[in-house]
């Protein structure tokens, strides 16, 4: 069973669209910064953050070798 909000799913596997979806998320936190909307920009900035850090920093490239 796979996991809810799973970010190391292989679909995410090319390094273009882990950059867009970052991107997006932090982009629209400044937008609803600009906008006055504190609790909007709180959000989608902490799910920009987290994804970057899942993403590029902890992302595992071969999800199914085996480690050892």
């Amino acid at each position: 069973m796979t996991r809810f909000l799973d970010v190391q799913n292989p679909m995410f596997q090319p390094v273009w669209l882990r950059a867009v979806i970052v991107v997006i998320c932090c982009g629209w936190a400044v937008f609803e910064a600009m906008g006055g909307n504190v609790f909007w920009a709180i959000l989608f900035g902490s799910a920009g953050v987290y994804l970057g850090y899942q993403f590029f920093v902890v992302w595992d490239p071969n999800p199914n070798e085996d480690k050892e």
